[in-house]
């Protein structure tokens, strides 16, 4: 489980091909301070897994299937990317639950400097965008962001001076894409709030203990 809240920017320094998976080489330095094998490290919002590590270093799995519905796909040598190590339960709570488990990718369709800040609206799916709410929450890269617009195929977001210079969105443009993961109350709802005939017998169960419990009408 992560916060949204980025630690440090890295730099892919390496890209290695398998027949089962893609191994990423990623230079940084603060996120190591404590890390261990088998730690979790949201890289552009998605949760991956320390499989070795050095002083600056550290190297990562990825699935194919991870690789297709993601913009690590995207990713090359030299490429930054956000970096923030698993949420500790003694630490404080700065943005929202982010599972890292990403939902769908977006294409940023504009990005409007208004005084000290930047508007993003980010193009996605329609599917993503139903479990969205006017200032709620959405992670973008793996950054943990107020939705600040809404229309039927995008979602418009604001960044501070301090998020664009320290994550990748700051240097990211119209026409680039971005990971996107909606906020997990959200798609909760959805689930629980679909018809009897499309949901899975135990989800409609679910929804029956809410009515029944004054919850739901």
């Amino acid at each position: 489980m992560f916060t949204g809240i980025i630690e440090e920017i890295g730099t892919i320094d390496r890209i290695q091909t398998g027949k089962e998976a893609i191994t990423f080489g990623i230079k940084a330095k603060h996120i190591l301070a404590d890390v261990h094998l088998g730690d979790s490290i949201s890289v552009n919002g998605v949760c991956l897994t320390v499989t070795d590590f050095t002083r600056d270093r550290f190297s990562v799995d990825v699935m194919p299937e991870t690789i297709k519905a993601t913009t690590l796909q995207h990713l090359k040598q030299g490429s930054s990317v956000n970096l923030e190590r698993a949420m500790a339960a003694n630490g404080r709570f700065g943005g929202h639950f982010v599972s890292g488990h990403v939902d769908g990718t977006g294409v940023i369709r504009n990005k409007t400097a208004r005084g000290n800040a930047v508007y993003y609206e980010i193009a996605t799916s329609t599917e993503l965008i139903d479990t969205m709410i006017l200032k709620g929450s959405v992670s973008v890269d793996g950054t943990s962001l107020t939705i600040f617009g809404l229309a039927k195929d995008s979602f418009t977001i604001s960044l501070i001076p301090h998020t664009t210079d320290h994550t990748v969105l700051g240097s990211k443009g119209k026409g680039e894409m971005v990971n996107v993961e909606c906020d997990m109350l959200g798609k909760y709802i959805k689930k629980m709030m679909q018809p009897k005939e499309e949901q899975p017998k135990s989800t409609s169960t679910m929804q029956n203990l809410l009515r029944d419990s004054g919850f739901m009408n």
